[in-house]
């Protein structure tokens, strides 16, 4: 049963923008009846947001604990354990990212559909913890593919509404900072996940026992999602959220244009641990750089996010951009470990600067009742680009060489930041957000 409850304080659904066109699917009404919010600055701020900004945070992290667990030592178990060749977990791998990918946009549609966000959260999550479950009763490999299918079907049933919550529980000009709270508590599940694993397997824990244990962290997210997360009412918009059709919102699709050029050029992480690899480091010390990344990440995630409620977070997301592609010109240069310290914090600072304030960037300048089709159509489309990437990425590092890859995707960053920049000329900085 769906519980309601009346909007915060100040909690509008948007505030007027730059300009008519980047202002597309704000409420007059709900903004003239907004009460004025004291003027707080920094993390102070956190103290302002809605209960379910920072519930929806802890049940990120506590998924990603349960998640991360398994991520690392997932191949090992696939390959050593049950026996099976490196070919067939490429392709659980390959189906699992893909369901993700490409079930977002239709959740999110139906959210938009049914008028309801929290039940498909629920649902996701809860998918994902039974998944943990799954995997660690599977002996043969077709039911460690189930397990990871259930998995990632989780994740694209429950992250385009739960998203959209997350912005509908803040007001315009808190959404970088709620989003970035969201990032940085799940990127702290996901440096605490592995090191759990680690642990357990030090106690000489069986890769299957981890498996198991795996599903305590991921039934507490359901249980704090449960008791601490409510949902406003939303008009549900019945059939007419299934068609497939592109948001109103002109900025939108500027942004969405700049996220797949930027998309194929952004290949899996994996290449950067296989470069650190290459230029000698060894597999602990490449462990300790990922660690340092998510670090990083996890620790601005905040204040970049606050940044961009301030400044816009269209100059945040360009200059997160540019960072990535100085990052990767980095790695193509590098040949000793040294730079690479830098180059995986620099790493981190750029998804930051990317993933929570890109998200709130979509959700202000998205019409309220389509914003779970609107998130969701940006998270499959990027989702495929990335695939895409990988697959060029992996031919250049093959054909040519490491620095090849580096190269493709430096270029790729900056022609989607000189996208964002031309959005910011034509629609302002500040699109989807007060002045």
């Amino acid at each position: 049963m769906t519980t309601t409850r009346p909007p915060a304080s100040g909690a509008s659904e948007a505030t007027p923008s730059a300009t008519p066109e980047a202002n597309a699917g704000a409420d007059p009404e709900t903004e003239a009846s907004a009460p004025a919010r004291p003027a707080v600055r920094g993390l102070a701020r956190l103290r302002l947001l809605d209960r379910n900004v920072t519930s929806l945070g802890f049940v990120s992290f506590f998924a990603d604990v349960s998640s991360e667990m398994l991520y690392p030592i997932f191949p090992i178990f696939v390959t050593t354990v049950l026996g099976a060749p490196v070919a067939l977990l490429g392709l659980i791998e390959g189906i699992a990212e893909a369901t993700a990918s490409i079930t977002k946009y239709p959740f999110g549609q139906l959210s938009d559909a049914t008028g309801r966000r929290r039940p498909w959260v629920i649902g996701g999550y809860g998918l994902s913890a039974l998944a943990k479950g799954i995997l660690a009763l599977a002996f043969v490999w077709p039911v460690a593919l189930v397990g990871r299918f259930t998995d990632r079907l989780g994740k694209g049933l429950r992250t385009a509404p739960r998203d959209a919550l997350i912005a509908a529980s803040a007001t315009a000009d808190q959404r970088g900072i709620a989003f970035g709270l969201h990032r940085s508590l799940d990127t702290l599940g996901a440096v605490l996940g592995p090191l759990v694993a680690l642990a357990m397997i030090e106690l000489h824990l069986s890769l299957r026992t981890v498996f198991a244990l795996a599903v305590i962290p991921g039934v507490a997210s359901v249980a704090v999602l449960w008791w601490l997360v409510k949902e406003r009412a939303s008009a549900p918009r019945g059939r007419e959220a299934l068609r497939l059709t592109m948001p109103a919102s002109a900025v939108f699709r500027w942004v969405l244009a700049s996220a797949v050029v930027f998309g194929i050029g952004n290949s899996s992480d994996m290449f950067i641990l296989l470069k650190a690899k290459s230029v000698g480091v060894d597999v602990a010390s490449v462990i300790l750089l990922y660690v340092l990344y998510n670090l990083t990440y996890a620790g601005f995630s905040l204040p970049l996010g606050s940044l961009s409620d301030r400044v816009g977070q269209l100059p945040v997301v360009l200059g997160g951009y540019v960072v990535f592609a100085l990052v990767y010109v980095g790695f193509a240069a590098s040949h000793s470990w040294l730079p690479l310290v830098g180059l995986f914090a620099l790493y981190g600072v750029y998804i930051a600067g990317t993933e929570g304030t890109s998200k709130a960037l979509v959700a202000n300048v998205s019409d309220t009742q389509e914003r779970g089709a609107t998130l969701g159509l940006y998270y499959t489309v990027s989702g495929v680009a990335t695939f895409a990437a990988s697959a060029v990425g992996g031919g250049l590092w093959s054909a040519i060489g490491p620095w090849a890859t580096f190269t493709y995707g430096a270029a790729c960053a900056l022609a989607a930041a000189a996208v964002l920049a031309v959005a910011r000329l034509k629609f302002g900085a500040r699109v989807g957000q007060s002045a």
